[in-house]
């Protein structure tokens, strides 16, 4: 258990607090750390899980940490540090970052190396490289990639302008972003070229979003494209640096940060939110209510039965799908990155340049060739990890996984699951490690201890009732569905994280700006995009 945050159980509550935020990942610690920091607000996160942090908590064995879901973060450093003012705001410049090496990211197809390098100008000529045939697409692409990130300004505004404004004005805010994020990925880059190498190649991170081009929207892949465009950095002191420098400020206005602290539902006086039941039965008042547990959750589990039958909130969930289910599979190795011969650089690992058909055919058969191995070495990437474990080093993989390969043990305990359950799981470990050995094979014989994790660990520790990795999938409906945004049909109850913005850590810190502006009726963009 992280050092900021405190058991439930054992917790003195000074009620009343300005607000409680359900949930500790970074869209809820983010807007809990700006209403206090900003607004003096006293501030009450409740955690379910019994350590803090949500995807950038790490857990432990001995000698060994890993992160759970934070890799790599962009625009925190160089030219184009658009998210650096955010981190330093809700830390209080208490961040630090390590930058990764110039290949952040290395995309492996049919055992071709294609290398993602930082830098606008450099990465367009390492594709012209690779792709001469092509140059004018791969121009097209990256202006294409540029302009639609930045149009994602106005279509965030919108979510928080007053409901009259956006009725005249929403159109316009929304129309820049949505002239290709209302299409798929694949439909936007086949207008650029008809080279299915290239296409295959430039959407090698489609793992950092879920969906493969031919469901994914271009909006998000733009956005993710562009925000490693500049490269790639990881906070010194691990994932759970993050959420220790963000406690001080929530908790120096009076608020508090509990663990093993379950909401059961939210109550409601006449569809005003008034506070949160705890799982023992304990009520507290709050006249604000932040939600940083998705909007599936929050309307599903959360709320009063007969709250379900309300209009508004059949929009909310409207053409909204979660997204995809995923094992990761945490290595720690005998002897440092040195020994190891580890390096910062993430692989994505892929059977062919299809990624939609890979990715189709492992869904329906998953017997057939994993459709993406991403390979993250944690502790290579934060300068501090070798001082403290030292003679060790970790790696992650992950993959994607249909939920359905894992329904039948739906239900069933953590450590207590059946036999069946613990041979899938050594099954699909090794064939991870059989490609990781392929790739990387100075760690052969030097992993000392291996754990995976499933779509039901995911739904045990994070709440995600599908085990999926980034709330709502990425679809073109999902941008398209307006009602998406943080001020909900109940009074005085918001969302927050990345729900309300896109996936990863990043896209749910914005989610919490979002929420910040939408609760105290300003533009925090503006001031916490300016550090003020």
């Amino acid at each position: 258990m992280q050092k900021f945050a405190e058991p439930y159980k054992r917790a003195r509550l000074d009620e009343p607090y300005d607000a409680i935020v359900i949930g500790s990942g970074m869209g809820g610690m983010s807007v809990a750390a700006i209403l206090a920091k900003h607004a003096g607000w006293r501030v009450l996160v409740l955690e379910r899980h019994y350590t803090a942090g949500g995807y950038t908590h790490v857990f432990k064995r001995p000698g060994y940490e890993w992160d759970v879901g934070l890799h790599y973060i962009g625009a925190v450093e160089g030219r184009d540090a658009g998210m650096l003012p955010f981190f330093d705001y809700i830390t209080d410049g208490q961040l630090n970052w390590a930058r990764m090496d110039d290949v952040y990211d290395r995309m492996i197809i049919q055992d071709k190396v294609y290398d993602f390098v930082k830098g606008r100008e450099a990465f367009i000529e390492r594709m012209k490289g690779y792709f001469p045939n092509d140059a004018g697409a791969i121009d097209s692409y990256i202006n294409l990639v540029i302009n639609t990130a930045r149009s994602f300004g106005p279509y965030c505004a919108e979510k928080v302008v007053p409901s009259f404004i956006a009725k005249t004005a929403g159109p316009f805010m929304r129309r820049g972003f949505m002239k290709h994020a209302g299409r798929t990925t694949l439909d936007v880059l086949e207008e650029l070229t008809d080279n299915r190498e290239l296409i295959g190649v430039l959407t090698g991170q489609w793992g950092d979003y879920g969906l493969p081009p031919g469901q994914s929207s271009f909006g998000i892949h733009a956005i993710i494209a562009n925000h490693y465009l500049e490269g790639a950095s990881y906070p010194v002191g691990g994932a759970s640096a993050i959420g220790a420098a963000i406690a001080p400020l929530i908790e120096d206005k009076g608020g508090k940060i509990l663990v093993n602290a379950e909401v059961q539902k939210l109550l409601l006086e006449s569809n005003r939110v008034t506070g949160v039941e705890m799982s023992d039965g304990r009520t507290i008042k709050s006249p604000v209510v932040i939600s940083d547990t998705g909007v599936f959750n929050t309307f599903d589990n959360l709320l009063p039965e007969n709250t379900m039958n309300n209009n508004s909130i059949d929009k909310y969930l409207k053409n909204m799908e979660s997204s995809s289910a995923h094992i990761s599979l945490y290595l720690g190795l005998s002897g440092d990155d040195a020994e190891t011969q580890l390096k910062t650089t993430n692989l994505w690992i892929y059977p062919g340049y299809d990624h939609d058909a890979q990715y189709r055919d492992f869904q329906l058969d998953s017997s057939k060739p994993l459709p993406l191995l991403y390979v993250s070495f944690p502790s290579a990437k934060d300068p501090t990890f070798n001082t403290r474990h030292p003679g060790h080093a970790t790696i992650d993989l992950i993959t994607f996984m249909p939920y359905e390969l894992f329904k039948p043990w739906e239900g069933s305990r953590w450590k207590h699951r059946s036999d069946d359950y613990e041979e899938l799981k050594v099954q699909l470990s090794e064939r991870m490690l059989e490609l990781l050995y392929q790739h990387v094979p100075s760690v052969k014989g030097k992993v000392k201890h291996c754990e995976l994790s499933t779509p039901l660990t995911t739904q045990y520790f994070m709440n995600h009732q599908r085990g999926e990795a980034y709330g709502l999938a990425h679809t073109p409906q999902r941008f398209k569905n307006h009602f998406l945004r943080p001020r909900t049909p109940i009074k005085n109850l918001f969302f927050t994280g990345q729900d309300m913005a896109t996936c990863g850590v990043s896209g749910a810190l914005v989610g919490g700006v979002i929420a910040s502006s939408s609760i105290l009726k300003k533009n925090m963009f503006s001031v916490v995009g300016s550090n003020k």
